[in-house]
């Protein structure tokens, strides 16, 4: 059995800023509306359902809150040096970009693609959601724009 909550539908969205150091089109910053949605696999549970929808996205609403409106840095990116005090810099090859540190969100990752975000929100959701045990898998979908998505997913139980 699936369940789904398509971000679309259900509004969890959010627009923010990145760039991809050294990519042609993508190493300028840019922005978009990343909607985020999430798959979940298993049997059903004993009241009838897999699992309570609201838990769930609550929890992706906050993650996409705490992006929303702001520039994501791959904080553990080869390609830039980060500096960080009163405000944070970014050498990016050739280019250099000071921010202010409230407009920025340092993500725990060497990218700030898509594929990289669903890494990251799917870890967020891991670390606050308890799955019940008819839980079997989790994936999560992170959308630049319609038609053009990634996802991952994590195996709970086989």
């Amino acid at each position: 059995m699936r369940l789904e909550i398509d971000g679309e539908y259900t509004g969890i969205r959010f627009s923010a800023c990145h760039f991809i150091a050294g990519h042609e089109k993508c190493g300028r910053l840019h922005g978009h509306t990343y909607v985020v949605s999430m798959k979940l696999h298993g049997d059903m549970g004993h009241d009838g359902m897999m699992m309570d929808f609201i838990p769930l996205k609550k929890q992706l609403r906050a993650i996409a809150d705490q992006l929303d409106h702001r520039i994501l840095i791959p904080a553990n990116s080869k390609k830039i040096i980060i500096s960080t005090g009163d405000e944070v810099l970014i050498n990016a090859g050739c280019k250099r970009y000071v921010l202010p540190n409230e407009d920025v969100v340092m993500l725990p990752t060497t990218e700030s693609s898509a594929e990289e975000l669903c890494h990251y929100i799917l870890s967020k959701v891991l670390e606050t959601v308890k799955f019940p045990d008819n839980i079997s898998e989790v994936e999560v979908g992170v959308h630049e724009e319609l038609g053009q998505s990634a996802w991952v997913n994590k195996v709970l139980r086989r």
